[in-house]
């Protein structure tokens, strides 16, 4: 029994120093998203610390099958458009594909990011194996729901996905509101891996004048920004109402939408004074961020909602309700503005009473970008190896306990 539990020990270590991952998702850069963009800087992550990535997802339009890149590949399914969300692909189920795959070169860890079919089905499929699985949590979609007029069905939503995840060793989550309310929903082995920020890439000298020329404003003039989805779920709808109070005492004050998605044409017609960008990326991202003022974020539904960092570490001053990222980095005066209670009127209130405070701005955005310094990708990418090293640890533990059980219970029928 000593000899067993040495060897299984001795496996397992040596496993976790040089890890061969199976991640599942639905979503994957050059989608641009923050699932997608969470997970383009683990998957990097992974490679740059040796170890080898089998990444499964939905083939996304117009896109040829993948070779083997190093230590990177990359397997297509089919999938279809998600409802609302047509950019994105959900993957069909591919349970016997992947049982045939996985069993012809084992993975030391199956980690699911999306809860679709596609992630159900590797679920399955390594758990048949008996492979160790990790999951991620990414996004609310039982909150969602009540902005799709589906809220009847969030009592079966959260159903689902607790049963989806209980089946993993660990769900990983971005803040510890998430890990405390899936907690109290029965969610099983929910760990905390926060998100990063690229401070190198988002920063307050990516300031552009030219860009602000472009938009009309001048050297002084208010800029308000919002960047992500054009979407109900963001709450689009009270980013309008704090401007149109801050318009109406700041006239020269311009808004700027930075994304896309199914509102953006509606909130052209009724929205003529706003800035559309559309969607940015890389350097031009961080220029239009840094070329702001101050950053309006009003949603409530995000499990982390990665412009919260981006906008700090851009030097914006930022007002958010007091919830997932901002609840986790903004102090309240120190580096932006925190608004309790998800009411649109408080939310236009201190939207308002920070555009007409030029003194307090300043403030705010001298300390922004320092209060996120610390947030380094190489940090949680250390973070989530560790997280799946400790699951590969724990489901050898149980199969070497289960196997050790069942020999001891043959020998004991033996000598009956």
């Amino acid at each position: 029994m000593h000899d067993l539990e040495a060897i299984t020990s001795e496996s397992l270590t040596s496993k976790a120093s040089r890890l061969r991952v199976a991640i599942v998702t639905e979503t994957f850069p050059p989608e641009v998203n923050g699932v997608a963009m969470t997970l383009g800087r683990i998957v990097a992550g992974l490679l740059e610390r040796g170890h080898t990535v089998q990444l499964m997802r939905p083939r996304q339009l117009g896109e040829e099958d993948h070779a083997v890149e190093g230590a990177l590949e990359q397997v297509l399914f089919r999938g279809m458009p998600v409802p609302t969300y047509p950019e994105l692909r959900l993957g069909f189920p591919a349970y016997n594909r992947l049982v045939k795959l996985w069993k012809r070169e084992r993975p030391d860890i199956v980690h699911v990011v999306t809860e679709g079919p596609l992630g159900w089905s590797a679920v399955a499929a390594a758990n048949q194996l008996q492979l160790p699985v990790s999951s991620s949590f990414h996004t609310n979609f039982q909150s969602y729901s009540r902005y799709y007029g589906i809220g009847i069905f969030r009592t079966l939503i959260e159903g689902h996905l607790r049963r989806l995840h209980n089946r993993t060793l660990a769900t990983m989550v971005p803040t510890k509101a998430v890990l405390q309310d899936l907690q109290a929903l029965a969610f099983d082995h929910v760990t905390l891996l926060s998100r990063g920020v690229e401070t190198r890439q988002f920063s307050p000298c990516k300031r552009s004048t030219d860009l602000r020329e472009r938009w009309g404003v001048g050297i002084d003039d208010l800029v308000v920004m919002n960047v992500g989805r054009l979407a109900k779920e963001k709450n689009i709808g009270t980013v309008i109402a704090a401007f149109r109070a801050i318009q109406l005492r700041l006239p020269s004050a311009r808004l700027v939408f930075v994304g896309d998605g199914p509102e953006r044409r509606k909130l052209e017609e009724s929205c003529s004074f706003a800035i559309f960008a559309g969607v940015q990326e890389g350097e031009a991202l961080a220029r239009h961020y840094a070329s702001g003022d101050v950053f309006l974020f009003p949603s409530l539904t995000e499990t982390f909602g990665n412009v919260v960092p981006e906008a700090l570490a851009s030097g914006l001053a930022v007002v958010s309700y007091d919830c997932a990222a901002a609840h986790e980095l903004i102090t309240k005066d120190l580096n932006g503005v925190l608004v309790s209670g998800g009411k649109e009127l408080d939310f236009v209130e201190a939207a308002l009473s920070l555009a007409l405070n030029g003194q307090r701005q300043n403030t705010l955005r001298q300390n922004a970008a320092a209060s996120v310094a610390h947030l380094s990708w190489d940090a949680i990418c250390k973070r989530f190896v560790d997280i799946l090293s400790d699951v590969i640890q724990r489901h050898g533990q149980q199969h070497a306990g289960a196997a050790l059980v069942a020999g001891s219970v043959l020998v004991n029928r033996s000598n009956a």
